[in-house]
């Protein structure tokens, strides 16, 4: 089993920059594609971004549309942690913030957003941003 624990949240006012992590428990084959997810109240849940690595080399990000040019993702393989940074920080980008880690078949560009291809889930780290 693998254990995912976000930090990293808080609030800010718009225009600032968060920077979130995920450790993961231990490497194994469901932490080869890791990504960030949202949910905000009365919005369903939303793949931010995702990417794939692993201990023979460094693969693809994916990002949504709505995060891209502001929002990066990496992972450290060394320390098994993702990371988001998150600059230029928006009222929308309000939610809750969940890590998810899948193998890889999760890290395409099919597949990548959908909750139900990812096998763990962190606890959730919530991020506020203020106008």
């Amino acid at each position: 089993q693998v254990q995912l624990v976000e930090s990293g949240g808080g609030s800010v006012q718009a225009g600032g920059s968060l920077r979130l992590s995920c450790a993961a428990s231990k490497y194994t084959e469901y932490t080869d594609c890791m990504g960030w997810f949202r949910q905000a109240p009365g919005k369903e849940r939303e793949g931010v971004a995702a990417i794939y690595t692993s201990i023979y080399i460094s693969g693809s990000t994916y990002y949504a549309d709505s995060v891209k040019g502001r929002f990066t993702i990496s992972k450290d393989n060394a320390k098994n942690t993702l990371y988001l940074q998150m600059n230029s920080l928006k009222p929308e980008d309000t939610a809750m913030y969940y890590c998810a880690a899948a193998g890889w078949r999760a890290c395409s560009s099919n597949y990548w957003s959908i909750e139900s291809k990812y096998n763990y889930w962190g606890q959730g780290t919530q991020v506020t941003v203020s106008s």
